[in-house]
């Protein structure tokens, strides 16, 4: 059902989204039809297609009341706009349609489930927030929340949680217990993050199971966007501890994504946590959701943005927000391993290759430059003369760079893009320690006009980041300091 909130918005997108040219987007990232994007939702494989939405504002580039943007495509890289999805229309949802997943109804529709945000005053003539589980059924173009939404509220949680923080929840069907679950983020009233675990036999009426997981008050006060699912022999429950101290090397002053990996009981339904690490180590990392393909891969995209950045609009921009290149994701010794998705290969254009490069002063060399690249960089000790430091520049001319740099004394690798051109004063420099392999470290580039995502000794990590250079800055140099390296070298064009 189209309601008027709707219609206004769709009439929006479909006036001035067409006036954004593919020149002004990334080539291969998903951007927004116009306005702003932050989180991805409901992505899902329905009626023969690949399902995204994403936290969306058509009327601006900053966040604002949010809608559901929606995405198809059939191959995860080509996607087709669709009409907005949902609209902020009714009294549980006045305030916005925050995050939220997507599956196959048993009657063949496409179900969303997501989190309404009610504004309201109190007694005491202040506005508050209340924030429940609500659904929405349709044919993957048209929507219809469910009459009798909401379906989850703040009252079915155990003693001693908050009731303003508890939002996002992601859905599976247990097809053994023919059981539908969803995982929700949650806080507790010490401010304390969580996450909860609720169930369903028919999707309309829930339960409160358990409590997963909570931080203890080491990893932030609220817990965003979790999910669950199990990649080898380890559970992984990737969330978003919000507003958290800087921990070391592994996390930073702020809003984190983290994974948790473990056991998760599916008999109980508690988890055993073993170890909480970051799941990306870049700027520009959110809000990440992932989906079982048809072929039974693990695939996650990802906000490529923070929010501590909706404020900060390149001039002129039509939209802003964009999601990571979707990511093969596998299990390697209780880590998460990230690789950019299979289906890219399709598009690599123009291969250039280099075996065994010499490199100590600043090189250069021809065919490796550009801004829309998938680029593998090999990096080794030239004999026994270790190298102290070792730099990629890309994003390049006689003005601007971004740099890449490796520094042996503490296996660190760091991502600079404070001379990108940026102007904005907002985080520019990230630091991520990786396994020392004896002064060798493999790097592949995914470069895409606006962005940069690192993938670190084949996806043991990754390092999201946004820069917003000029286009003709395109050049890509590599240096040694403090003795020489040895690189091998794999370019390709990315065309779509």
């Amino acid at each position: 059902m189209t309601t008027d909130l709707l219609a206004k918005a769709r009439a929006y997108e479909a006036k001035y989204g067409s006036r954004i040219t593919d020149a002004e987007r990334p080539v291969y990232h998903v951007t927004p039809t116009v306005g702003w994007l932050n989180d991805p939702n409901g992505f899902s494989y329905f009626d023969g297609k690949y399902h995204l939405f994403y936290q969306y504002n058509p009327y601006s580039t900053t966040w604002n009341t949010m809608h559901w943007g929606h995405l198809v495509s059939e191959d995860l890289l080509h996607w087709k706009r669709l009409p907005a999805a949902l609209a902020p229309s009714e009294k549980y949802d006045n305030f916005g349609i925050f995050s939220g997943s997507a599956i196959t109804s048993p009657d063949g529709r496409h179900l969303l489930i997501y989190t309404g945000v009610e504004e309201f005053e109190n007694e005491d003539g202040n506005c508050e927030l209340r924030q429940t589980q609500c659904l929405a059924f349709g044919d993957g173009v048209d929507y219809v929340k469910y009459e009798n939404n909401p379906v989850i509220t703040p009252e079915m949680l155990p003693e001693g949680s908050s009731t303003a923080d508890f939002r996002d929840p992601k859905i599976w069907y247990e097809e053994k217990e023919g059981l539908y679950y969803a995982i929700i983020g949650a806080s507790t009233e010490e401010n304390d993050g969580a996450v909860v675990l609720f169930r369903s036999p028919d999707l309309y009426s829930w339960e409160y199971v358990s409590t997963l997981d909570k931080g203890g008050n080491d990893y932030g006060y609220m817990w965003e966007c979790p999910d669950l699912f199990r990649l080898g022999d380890t559970d992984f429950i990737p969330i978003l501890p919000m507003k958290m101290v800087a921990k070391g090397n592994e996390f930073h002053a702020g809003n984190n994504a983290a994974y948790l990996a473990g056991i998760y009981d599916r008999e109980t339904h508690t988890f055993t946590r073993k170890a909480i690490r970051s799941i990306d180590y870049g700027i520009d990392f959110y809000a990440p959701q992932s989906m079982a393909t048809p072929d039974g891969r693990r695939v996650m995209t990802a906000w490529m943005q923070t929010p501590e950045t909706m404020h900060r609009t390149p001039p002129g921009a039509k939209w802003f927000g964009q999601l990571t290149i979707p990511r093969e994701l596998s299990e390697k010794d209780g880590l998460l391993i990230q690789r950019p998705i299979r289906e890219i290969e399709a598009y690599r254009k123009d291969p250039v290759y280099y075996d065994e490069v010499f490199v100590k002063e600043c090189t250069r060399l021809t065919g490796v430059e550009g801004r829309s690249l998938d680029l593998t960089v090999r990096v080794k000790p030239a004999g026994d003369a270790l190298y102290q430091k070792f730099t990629i520049k890309v994003a390049e001319d006689e003005e601007f760079y971004t740099s890449i740099t490796y520094d042996l004394a503490d296996s660190m690798l760091y991502f600079d893009r404070t001379y990108s051109g940026f102007m904005y004063y907002i985080i520019s420099e990230r630091k991520a320690h990786v396994r020392d392999r004896g002064g060798e470290i493999l790097l592949r580039l995914m470069i895409d006009t606006f962005s940069v995502e690192i993938f670190v000794n084949d996806g043991e990590q990754v390092m999201s980041n946004t820069i917003y250079t000029r286009q003709s800055a395109d050049g890509i140099s590599f240096e040694a300091v403090g003795g020489a390296a040895v690189i091998d070298v794999e370019k390709y064009t990315i065309e779509m």
